[in-house]
């Protein structure tokens, strides 16, 4: 009896420019991505590269990644769930839209172990965001300056930027 081997379609996130123009983000991901695939005896069909905050769940390359996955039937594998996203409803969404994934750094996860980690996983970005806002009121505070002069931007909300 042969077995095949698994078939993956890798995706990377980083959310700014800044981790995207060093390279080390993405380099760390790719090294996790491709640490699981040899163990795995399996084989990279592609990979998928993106520059977007994970708050954002409207991202064309992991669109393009999961489009490929349902073509081919490969895995979408990612170095970690929060590289994926931090919303937890987006997560729990990927079974129904027949994508399964896996994350480099917890490759024995189970649906149970993926729902709580994906709630955790949207705990730490609101976390990640109370800390942000909580840092610019202190700023303001302090007679920093901050942003520039945008024509019909909103201020944020608790924030009186």
């Amino acid at each position: 009896m042969t077995t095949t081997a698994p078939l993956f379609i890798s995706y990377f996130r980083v959310s700014t420019a800044r981790q995207g123009a060093s390279g080390l983000g993405i380099e760390a991901q790719q090294r996790a991505v491709a640490v699981h695939v040899a163990q795995s005896g399996g084989r990279e069909l592609a990979s998928f590269t993106e520059i977007e905050s994970g708050k954002n769940n409207e991202r064309p390359r992991l669109a393009e990644a999961m489009e490929r996955c349902r073509l081919t039937g490969a895995v979408l594998l990612i170095a970690k769930l929060d590289r994926l996203s931090r919303d937890a409803h987006f997560l729990l969404g990927l079974e129904k839209a027949g994508i399964d994934f896996i994350a480099a750094d917890m490759p024995n996860a189970n649906r149970l172990t993926v729902g709580i980690m994906a709630l955790v996983a949207q705990q730490e970005r609101e976390a990640i965001s109370a800390r942000t806002k909580a840092a610019l009121v202190e700023a303001k505070a302090r007679g920093q300056k901050l942003g520039g002069y945008r024509p019909g931007a909103r201020k944020v909300d608790g924030c009186g930027c």
